[in-house]
């Protein structure tokens, strides 16, 4: 008759504290725990996970507005630049064509082409805008 195979004592896994709850993490072999201590951590491994998502989201919110404020400051010094050479092109229109006209005329004629082109320019974003917001067929 083989020996008896006597019964030895399994040894008590490490306990996790969660929100001041001791809970004992099952002895892989018994495979005995409840329901109830299932559910509880799968619901605290579902709020792990989902602060973890959060974290990467806002992370990287921040790390794409980072990038996007360098480049906002870079578009207005574009933006800015932009101006001062129309304002250039403006002027230096007004001083070829003052000996042909006269001052006056010549600055009449280009703040008329300028309104202009700026009114036809401002129109045709307008109905652009209109047509992508549905309003136009």
């Amino acid at each position: 008759m083989p020996p008896p195979i006597l019964a030895t004592p399994t040894t008590a896994r490490p306990e996790r504290i969660d929100r001041g709850v001791a809970e004992t993490e099952p002895d892989s072999e018994s495979g005995d725990e409840s329901l109830g201590d299932l559910f509880g951590r799968l619901v605290d491994d579902a709020k792990g996970f989902g602060q973890a998502e959060v974290d990467y989201y806002r992370t990287l919110v921040r790390e794409r507005l980072r990038a996007a404020k360098a480049s906002l400051w870079m578009g207005a010094v574009a933006m800015s630049l932009a101006l001062a050479a129309s304002v250039a092109l403006v002027v230096g229109l007004v001083f070829t064509l003052a000996p042909y006209v006269g001052p006056g005329w010549a600055t009449l004629i280009v703040v008329s082409v300028a309104l202009s082109l700026a009114s036809l320019m401002g129109w045709l974003a307008w109905q652009q805008i209109k047509r992508v917001m549905g309003e136009l067929p």
